[in-house]
């Protein structure tokens, strides 16, 4: 019994748990749905209730108000307040069938009721319903105003009590009559002002003008009351649509502007405003003037009182820029300080944006806003009349900021849109005789103005203004610039210029569309002086270079045996002279670099500012001719070194030994033993390893160059801005990269890094570490084994491996002896001369022995012709390869023995002019010369003997790919895919050239 309840009661007890935990659970988990409701969808008797979200009956005798957000009585009935909270309507009895205007009383009219039932006076009337008590009268009463005499008074907009009317009406009375014209409130006298105007705003991006319904109902009368009345708000509106209307004009126009203009003529007679002849009284300052050449005289001329200092007590890096804002109805709002969020409409942290107006700093910032954003942030455009505060102990002084409008049209074509520049601006010499014409004509043809604004959401509303606009015009680039004064120490500049750039935007999806806005702060100089230096520096450097590529050809002749100047000979002058100008442009273009870099970032005062983006092009250009030139330069050295000829002279001969096998006459034969080829195929096999052998180790070299880079942070010693730190917060801005400073930066610490690799090796690691050259001159004479180069046809050179000791195919305890006898100066030395210790040597051989080898070398090669045309008896290529061989070994062998009188050679230093210029003076006619070479000049047919190439062309792989990619990484990426690729190039190549050539089979190369 008790084993049979127990389950019963768990089971029980799991039931209820079950019931509780879906009880529960449906609670916390049911979702809360209501209808959707509008004020729209409410009936006549519903309003809709804000807090409720919903459509709410109103009460008995009651209707929904006019903007249906509650409850009012219908027309004849009064307002009972029953609660705080709701209202009660009451009848009005029949003696007093109208309602008071506050909706509480019932009273008699004098005349006639509104639809609503309240009461309704002539024109000219105001209504009282009440006593001075505030009494409510038992009837209403129609009182008259006077708009004569002294009164001149007239209803105001409620209807309830009489006020003077606008002093454009008094003269004898309130009533504005013909011919006088009532428009905006005032009465315009006849003749003033023609009434044939033009209310439309021309689109001229889009292409057609629409009629605006804010010019079509203040334009006249802002232009009237600012001509008749010199009305201050007036006028500012006038000159608020005239910049609506992009500033444009034309003789005859009767728009905006040239009402504006209209005015303006019409106050010559007036004082100016601050002294300034543009400014004229009552008049908004809009233009500059349409004098020729007035932009010029006003953008170079004085400059501003103002030192900009970037270090020291005095320091003084910070614009200060003022704005008078204005709304779009004239009134003046305020004075607003740039900077913050007026100019820069992209979101950014205010940090970032005070960077904008740090002296020095070259600011872009750009981003795409929503049109739906642009329209509710600015429903009505404000206006800016930006002003440079030059501050001041006792007064503070402003300096107006002159404007571009870049859409700025006279007789509809656009005047601002030529480009922005100055002939002492231009960069290069013949872009200055090619630009600056142009450019200075259209500076002439400027109109400088005043006043901007950023988004106009108005004028582009046509009929109702609280329609949706069909177009909006926004500020989309806004960049202003300043230019240092020739010349100075003391950091002046003169007055910045601020050109603006409008968009039409043609509205047809308000939260689809984007517009794409811009900011920027430029700074630049005259840049011809130092442009002048480069370009001489290029000139004469160039020719130099002229020189020494002809020394290059000349000494390429006389190695070659060749006197006549044919096509080839020009061609390799061109790749001489493609490597020395290449050199010329690294010099130039590197020390460039450096220039700006230092004098940039190390200046006091404001005394030199970095080239523009524009005028860094023709920069760039040199740098890539230079890389174009390298790389001819790099590919030419390659490729001779892949064809050069290369053959290993055997100086083994065979041994004597006794046979095993004895005759029967019982005397012991001898026969020679075999020369083991092991050793030449050791030789060959180091040979093809030191190919590619450095002076620098690649990956440390990259490795080095990120760190400095980019860990340690000297890349943003290359941007655009006057301070030279190396780390930054990421709260800071960061402005853009300085072509030139980035490329001399690149340039300088990769090459600095290559050459201090270059010195740890040559004079630590060869010396205590490993020379490979060396060891490969040590291998020859332990191998028995000499080598002859031949990159040119007659000149090459000689390394001379004959064994002191005789023989090198021995025993271990052999060669140990003869090491330690050499080592002890118990034997001959390795020299090619008795009694010196000099093996390697540049030789210049005689045509006689280039043709005679030549004829060796062919008859192997015509071997390897088509098989059909080869002899059956030789075509065992085996046999062949080991005849070829023993007949060059043996002839080379014999000419280093002096055997062939006609074919002789003689052994001399080079003379120290000899070694500058690269050349021969002796010609080798009847015999060979061998000039000393301690310096292991064979080294110049391997990558190790041509560092400055290689080291030179890496450095501007690695600066033209960072140039295009702005991004350090990549470029020591693919710098280093290119090292690998051409090494791998050189290795294949060269190990089939080296088989060719030596006749060493490739099957034992390694």
């Amino acid at each position: 019994m008790e084993t049979g309840t127990l389950p019963f009661i768990v089971s029980s007890y799991r039931f209820v748990f079950v019931f509780v935990f879906a009880y529960f659970d449906s609670v916390h988990c049911q979702q809360y749905v209501i209808p959707f409701q509008a004020p729209s969808d409410c009936g006549v008797k519903e309003f809709f209730d804000i807090s409720s979200l919903s459509c709410v009956s109103c009460g008995e005798n009651q209707q929904r108000s006019p903007a249906g957000l509650s409850c009012i009585c219908q027309s004849g009935f009064r307002t009972v307040t029953t609660d705080l909270t709701s209202i009660a309507c009451e009848a009005c009895p029949e003696d007093k069938p109208a309602v008071t205007q506050d909706g509480y009383g019932c009273i008699r009219c004098p005349g006639s009721t509104t639809d609503e039932g309240q009461c309704q006076c002539p024109a000219g009337h105001i209504l009282l319903e009440r006593d001075v008590h505030g009494n409510l009268l038992d009837e209403a009463t129609c009182e008259m105003c006077n708009g004569n005499g002294s009164a001149f008074s007239v209803p105001n907009s409620s209807g309830d009590r009489c006020e003077r009317c606008q002093a454009s009406f008094i003269k004898s009375s309130c009533v504005c009559n013909p011919p006088s014209m009532l428009t905006g409130g005032l009465c315009i006298p006849p003749g003033s002002l023609s009434t044939n105007i033009n209310p439309s705003v021309n689109f001229a991006q889009l292409k057609f003008s629409i009629v605006s319904a804010w010019f079509l109902k203040n334009l006249y009368s802002s232009a009237a009351a600012c001509l008749n009345f010199s009305n201050l708000t007036a006028c500012q509106a006038l000159g608020n649509m005239c910049v609506m209307n992009m500033h444009s004009f034309s003789g005859a126009s009767v728009d905006a502007c040239g009402l504006f203009n209209a005015v303006f003529r019409s106050q010559a007679a007036f004082s100016s405003t601050q002294d300034i002849s543009y400014w004229r009284h009552n008049l908004p300052w809009l233009y500059y003037g349409d004098e020729p050449g007035l932009a010029s005289r006003v953008l170079q001329t004085d400059p501003v009182p103002v030192n900009f200092i970037f270090r020291g007590r005095n320091k003084n890096t910070v614009i200060k820029l003022l704005a008078a804002v204005y709304s779009v109805r004239g009134e003046f709002l305020r004075w607003e300080n740039i900077g913050v969020a007026n100019l820069q409409i992209c979101p950014e942290t205010p940090i970032k944006r005070t960077s904008a107006f740090s002296f020095g700093t070259a600011y872009q910032e750009s981003c795409d806003l929503s049109v739906a954003d642009l329209l509710r942030a600015y429903p009505e455009p404000l206006f800016y009349d930006v002003f440079l505060d030059l501050g001041g102990e006792e007064s503070r002084k402003l300096l107006p900021l002159p404007t571009l409008v870049l859409n700025q049209q006279y007789n509809g074509k656009f005047i601002n849109q030529g480009e922005i520049c100055f002939c002492a601006l231009a960069y290069d010499c013949m872009v200055c005789l090619m630009l600056c014409s142009p450019c200075t004509e259209s500076m002439t043809n400027w109109y400088l103005s005043r006043r901007m604004f950023l988004v106009d959401a108005l004028s582009g509303r046509e009929k109702i203004p609280s329609l949706l606009p069909k177009v909006i015009r926004v500020a989309n680039s806004v960049k202003i610039r300043f230019q240092l004064v020739p010349g100075t120490q003391q950091g002046q500049v003169f007055p910045p210029l601020m050109s603006v750039g409008y968009k039409d935007v043609l509205v047809t999806d308000v939260n689809a569309q984007t517009v794409s806005m811009s900011f920027a702060v430029e700074y630049e100089m005259d840049q011809n002086e130092a442009r002048l230096k480069t370009d001489t520096a290029l000139g004469v450097l160039a020719g130099l270079a002229v020189l020494l590529s002809v020394l290059k050809t000349v000494s390429w002749k006389r190695r070659i045996a060749s006197p006549v100047v044919d096509l080839r000979t020009m061609l390799m002058f061109f790749l001489f002279y493609a490597g020395d100008l290449a050199n010329v442009f690294l010099a130039v273009t590197v020390g460039t670099g450096l220039y700006w870099l230092i004098l940039y970032k190390a200046q006091q005062h404001a005394s030199v500012l970095l080239p523009l983006p524009h005028q860094e092009e023709q920069f760039v250009t040199y740098i890539c001719c230079t890389f174009a030139l390298k790389t001819v330069q790099f590919l030419h050295k390659l490729i001779v070194q892949l064809s050069v000829d290369v053959f290993f002279i055997d100086w083994e001969r065979p041994r004597s030994k006794a046979s095993r096998n004895v005759p029967a006459n019982g005397q012991q034969k001898c026969d020679a033993s075999p020369v083991s080829i092991w050793r030449t195929y050791f030789v060959a096999n180091e040979w093809n390893e030191i190919q590619t052998i450095r002076k620098i180790r690649p990956n440390f070299q990259i490795m080095a160059v990120l760190f400095f880079l980019e860990v340690l942070g000297f890349s943003n010693l290359a941007l655009r801005d006057p301070w030279p730190t190396l780390q930054r917060p990421p709260q800071v801005y960061t402005p853009s990269y300085s072509l030139i400073m980035r490329y001399g930066l690149s340039a300088t610490l990769w090459l600095c890094i290559g050459l201090l690799q270059v010195i740890f090796f040559t004079v630590f690691y060869e010396h205590f570490v490993e020379d490979k050259i060396r060891q490969f001159v040590d291998l020859c004479s332990i191998s028995n084994i000499s080598v002859l180069v031949l990159p040119q046809r007659c000149f090459g050179y000689y390394i001379h491996g004959r064994s002191v000791h005789g023989h090198a195919d021995t025993n271990m305890e052999e060669m140990n002896s003869n090491l330690r006898r050499e080592a002890e100066s118990l034997c001959g030395q390795r020299g090619l001369l008795p009694n010196t210790d000099m093996q390697t040597f540049q030789v210049a051989l005689s045509t006689r022995l280039r043709s005679h080898y030549d004829r060796i070398r062919d008859s192997f090669t015509k071997r390897h012709g088509p098989s059909r045309l080869m002899d059956a008896a030789s075509f065992n290529q085996s046999d062949q390869n080991i005849r070829a061989y023993q007949t060059m070994n043996h002839f080379l062998g014999s000419v280093i023995d002096h055997a062939h009188p006609d074919m002789d050679y003689i052994v001399r230093d080079k003379l120290a002019l000899e070694r500058i210029m690269g050349m021969e003076f002796l010609e080798p006619n009847d015999k060979s010369i061998f000039y000393n070479d301690e310096g292991h000049s064979f080294g110049d047919t391997l990558y190790y003997g041509n560092e400055g190439t290689l080291l030179i062309f890496d450095t501007l792989f690695f600066c033209v790919v960072d140039l295009a990619s702005q991004n350090f990484v990549l470029a020591a990426v693919l710098t280093y895919l290119q090292q690998m690729i051409f090494e791998r190039i050189r290795n294949s190549f060269g190990r089939r050239n080296l088989v060719n050539k030596t006749l060493v089979d490739d099957r034992f190369l390694i």
